[in-house]
């Protein structure tokens, strides 16, 4: 196993040296804008050192993983003296290995290491981490590593080319980020009839984690339900209007998200095209 360096103790980097420590791996370097986070991440893990320059973590390690924010890692990196026979990888979902061109310039093996999680807290990063799918990119032998990292790490993987990386991660943001814009909207409309949004999240998390487990058991089209998934023309109208009067700027998402829907429903084959056009003429409307 090589011996590994962390630029940036952030919830990602902290999260994954933790993992890979109890994995077996020795974690041996770390750096970070806040010292106080490097120290308390090298405190944490055994063998392990903090230093106040990235240079010295990248002297100490055969594999160097810069986990700071993605709009530091080109820099970061093009400031480093690389040297022939180690590797760097960073951990960005949108970018690809292209912003590493100046360490693989000096013979450094470069890759992309980006976990598919939602990382809130370290706590709750260690927690979700297993199960997870890792996203890579890279060359052989550094490729096999990353294999061999994501299964200490109990994930799977797959492998991108860096023209599919900024799609990918636009998937991940709508699955994740804007999942939680649509839980505050939906309790945002609990407001209306006075129920606060604390009290309208713990209503509908029931619902989220149902849907969840549908989706994973039943899978997509037939795990679908409500009203686009019957045909239920009266109940799309009652709601454009109900919304029209209490809040009209969710008016636009509504009927977007609604039209977005009715291909799933037609897929799952509990409507037909007649009952599909006549959903899409209402949620544009035409009628």
């Amino acid at each position: 196993m090589p011996e590994l360096g962390f630029i940036g103790a952030g919830i990602v980097g902290t999260a994954l040296a933790v993992k890979l420590s109890i994995g077996g791996y020795r974690i041996v370097a770390i750096s970070s804008r806040s010292q106080t986070s490097a120290k308390k991440l090298a405190g944490a893990i055994s063998g392990c050192r903090a230093f106040n320059k990235n240079q010295d973590v990248a002297d100490a390690s055969e594999l160097v993983f810069v986990t700071t924010p993605d709009d530091s890692i080109a820099s970061v990196v093009s400031q480093i003296k690389w040297h022939a026979g180690q590797s760097v990888v960073h951990c960005s979902g949108a970018d690809s290995t292209d912003i590493l061109e100046p360490a693989k310039k000096l013979g450094t093996q470069v890759g992309v290491f980006h976990p598919l999680q939602t990382f809130a807290s370290v706590k709750q990063a260690i927690e979700n981490m297993p199960g997870s799918t890792f996203t890579l990119e890279s060359e052989e032998p550094l490729l096999n590593t990353l294999k061999n990292i994501t299964a200490t790490l109990d994930g799977h993987w797959i492998e991108l080319k860096a023209s599919d990386k900024v799609v990918y991660h636009a998937a991940a943001v709508i699955a994740c980020n804007y999942l939680v814009t649509l839980v505050k909207l939906a309790t945002d409309l609990w407001q209306t009839f006075n129920i606060p949004p604390n009290q309208a999240t713990q209503a509908l998390l029931p619902l989220l984690r149902g849907t969840i487990h549908n989706i994973e058991t039943i899978g997509i089209p037939q795990c679908l339900t409500g009203p686009i998934a019957r045909g239920d023309t009266g109940t799309i109208r009652k709601h454009l209007n109900a919304l029209q009067k209490t809040a009209p700027t969710l008016l636009s998402t509504y009927r977007e998200l609604g039209l977005q829907t009715i291909p799933i429903a037609l897929a799952k084959g509990k409507i037909n095209q007649h009952q599909a056009h006549e959903l899409e003429a209402i949620l544009k409307q035409l009628n």
